[in-house]
């Protein structure tokens, strides 16, 4: 089973995103590492992009599959994890904390309100 962390919100293209204040901390779940397999590239969106919620902003390629990362919440990227780019494996090792990929900076809070909570991405993975 899949860890689903309380305390986070989470999108249905199973992108996690940690809000702490104006900024959101997002990275793929748990599921989704663990759907990928072995993590071995990872490009996030570049620092000072101007992203839109649902956009595709990035990619992820594993051993079996190559997948489009989606932005949480609209806004500004202000910070990218440079270890994840040199190490994508750490998001396999620990997709919570040192496998987070970037930050944005919201240009919308509200939007936060449309991202599901533990309990309903739960419901969500369950039938996989």
């Amino acid at each position: 089973m899949a860890n689903v962390l309380e305390g986070l919100k989470y999108t249905r293209e199973h992108e996690w995103a940690k809000v702490e204040g104006n900024i959101v901390i997002t990275g793929i779940t748990d599921y989704a590492q663990s759907e990928l397999s072995d993590i071995v590239m990872v490009e996030p969106p570049k620092i000072g992009t101007t992203i839109k919620a649902g956009d595709a902003v990035g990619t992820i390629e594993a051993v079996k599959a190559v997948s489009d990362l989606f932005a949480p919440v609209s806004g500004e990227v202000i910070e990218v994890n440079e270890k994840v780019i040199k190490d994508p494996g750490i998001i396999n090792r620990d997709p919570y904390n040192e496998g987070w990929l970037y930050k944005i900076k919201m240009s919308n809070p509200a939007e936060v309100e449309n991202l599901l909570s533990a309990e309903q991405y739960r419901e969500l993975i369950a039938g996989h």
